[in-house]
């Protein structure tokens, strides 16, 4: 790698770091250009020139989180588990994910999801998260714990696009979100273990 271009992603890795810290405090939305730059110490055009937009901030950082959530789903597969278990570690995650960024940054990253301004991406980097948890669900299938018809593609589409609209909608407090996720995950689980009609 030539220096030139090492700086280059230093820049962008400043600028990231910058944005997501605004992001934290503030919402995407309300996260003000001028402060990101100036924390990473660049100037005003330099943002525009790395990321065409502040959804081009998080879209990285949703990349980046997204490997980084299929890379410890492909650990726990490897361990003995159910598909209940399977359902319950994505929900771990996701947890996880929230403490991490923050509830704001969180219901933003989740919201992008539904974004009808979503910049579009090249289709290798389509959401591993979903190709996970699919491939899991196909291996349960062929495990013989879910019915042979079993779609696994829509039902771990569904899955996770539901998980990803209840957290954005529901209340942070545990009392009220978590036994609405549990019923979630169970009504989800009692819908692939039913025999396909």
């Amino acid at each position: 790698m030539s220096a030139r271009e090492r700086k280059r992603l230093q820049t962008r890795e400043r600028l990231l770091e910058a944005a997501v810290t605004e992001f934290k405090r503030d919402g995407m939305a309300a996260a003000d250009i001028g402060a990101i730059v100036s924390a990473a110490g660049v100037a005003h055009g330099t943002f525009f020139f790395h990321f065409a937009t502040k959804e081009h901030v998080l879209l990285e950082l949703e990349r980046r989180e997204e490997l980084r959530i299929a890379g410890s789903l492909a650990a726990f597969f490897n361990t003995p588990h159910t598909v209940e278990d399977t359902l319950s570690q994505m929900v771990r995650e996701l947890e996880d994910l929230e403490e991490r960024l923050g509830s704001k940054l969180f219901k933003d990253f989740l919201a992008l999801h539904f974004s009808t301004t979503r910049p579009p991406q090249e289709e290798r980097d389509h959401h591993p998260v979903i190709i996970a948890v699919i491939s899991e669900l196909e291996r349960a299938r062929d495990r013989g714990e879910l019915p042979p018809g079993t779609d696994v593609f829509h039902q771990g589409v569904f899955f996770l696009l539901g998980m990803y609209a209840l957290l954005v909608t529901t209340p942070e407090a545990p009392e009220i979100r978590t036994p609405i996720v549990e019923k979630y995950v169970t009504i989800t689980l009692n819908g692939m273990t039913a025999a396909p009609r």
